[in-house]
């Protein structure tokens, strides 16, 4: 066997162990979408409103309890992986977030429901941050779109599965126990995670940061916060994360009490839906390697994609304002589907291929901040309009709002020039 066969075996090994973590990663955020969503086929439960006294408004304050400390925990879990790595703080979050996520099911109280919904939030926390990091150290920044996009396949098939799976465990069993089965099925991931996780995959042939961060390679929290880059991507974080929110949280109930169908009916078309962008992320994001490895022009591939699905998701309006039931379900699926060509080239273009590695935990801690409060606004405003208006209507329109001023950012505002560096030492 000659050397040159060695280092190809090497690089083999390498390639399928980093394919294989990605996978886990992408399994691990799948679980927890699962775990984060489950509460919205609940909430379109009459058994589980009455129980807890539920108002259209206090569904919106229990949908967005989860991101009130999902928010708050985003900086120190960017931190916590910047400065420990991956494994171990992912796999202590993932636990925690399981057991509370069961613990639900125990709950007779309205504030031992949003309690536990605060804890899964903070433990979910460490999904983003920790996810990127390890793609940042492992990827090619500058092609990582198909690694984004294969992630992105747990973050949209979590709620395809998880609405539907929800939905059918309740009709079978009710919805404590649905609480139990989904909380603790998950645990096996961390069988896998323990034995293959590691925080580089070292025959990998890209030219990434070293993962602790030198005196050389400082910066502060401040100056992230002040950098025009950073900030642009947290109004397009918000946008993009608007809609998706508003659908994690609320079409369940948009599907049942206004478009009348039943919860098996509303499961299935919610899982088309969220299928429908996990599959459309995916071939977008590696069509767009594709491009970029032939014909460059990385930033403005990108950027394409990105509002070319901000304008497909602004067709959810069409459903709001329609008033036959096939048109809105119609529009319900190719609305959100499309915003998946927006969703991979957005990570790669906002958190990847710009960011300087040793940073990167920390910047996507801030970006999921805004994410987070997303998160918050989204359902409480929807539950706010809807109390005000009766209809979804209004909700739907507010969200075409976002969704131009997200496209309107990405055009002008995401430029490669304002983009953080790190200062060097002489």
């Amino acid at each position: 066997m000659t050397e040159t066969d060695d280092v190809s075996r090497q690089e083999r090994a390498a390639l399928i162990r980093r394919w294989a973590i990605l996978t886990l990663l992408m399994l691990g955020a799948l679980i927890g979408f699962v775990d984060r969503v489950s509460i919205s086929s609940a909430l379109a439960v009459a058994e589980f409103k009455a129980h807890f006294g539920l108002s259209d408004v206090a569904r919106g304050w229990v949908n967005s309890a989860f991101f009130w400390s999902y928010a708050v925990m985003q900086v120190p879990m960017g931190w916590v992986v910047d400065r420990y790595g991956v494994k171990w703080p992912y796999a202590a979050c993932f636990l925690l977030w399981c057991i509370a996520s069961a613990a639900i099911g125990l709950m007779s109280a309205l504030w031992g429901l949003i309690f536990m919904r605060l804890i899964i939030g903070a433990a979910e926390a460490i999904v983003v941050p920790a996810t990127y990091r390890w793609v940042r150290n492992n990827f090619d920044p500058n092609r990582s779109g198909a690694a984004l996009g294969f992630y992105a396949l747990g973050t949209k098939f979590g709620p395809a599965l998880g609405a539907p799976a929800a939905a059918w465990l309740i009709v079978w069993f009710d919805w404590r126990m649905m609480f139990v089965i989904t909380g603790l099925v998950g645990l096996v991931w961390l069988v896998p995670w323990m034995l293959l996780a590691r925080e580089r995959v070292s025959a990998v042939s890209t030219k990434t940061d070293t993962h602790k961060p030198s005196a050389e390679t400082s910066i502060s929290l401040r100056a992230i916060l002040a950098n025009r880059f950073v900030l642009a991507t947290l109004v397009v974080y918000f946008c993009y994360n608007y809609f998706t929110f508003f659908c994690i949280t609320w079409m369940p109930a948009y599907l049942v009490e206004q478009r009348g169908l039943s919860l098996e009916q509303m499961g299935l078309y919610a899982f088309f839906s969220f299928a429908g962008i996990a599959i459309v992320a995916f071939l977008s994001g590696w069509a767009a390697d594709i491009i970029i490895g032939r014909y460059g022009r990385p930033v403005f591939v990108r950027k394409v994609f990105v509002i070319a699905g901000f304008a497909v998701a602004s067709t959810v309006v069409l459903g709001a304002w329609s008033e036959s039931q096939q048109a809105a379900l119609f529009w319900n699926v190719v609305s959100l589907s499309g915003l998946g060509l927006a969703t991979a080239n957005n990570l790669a273009l906002c958190s990847i291929m710009l960011i300087p590695g040793p940073i990167v935990g920390r910047v996507k801690g801030i970006q999921n901040t805004a994410v987070a409060i997303a998160g918050i606004v989204a359902p409480l405003m929807t539950g706010w309009l809807l109390h005000l208006t009766g209809s979804f209507v209004a909700p739907m329109t507010l969200i075409l709002a976002f969704l131009i001023l997200g496209a309107v950012t990405v055009l002008f505002a995401i430029r490669p020039e304002w983009a953080p560096s790190i200062p060097q030492r002489a």
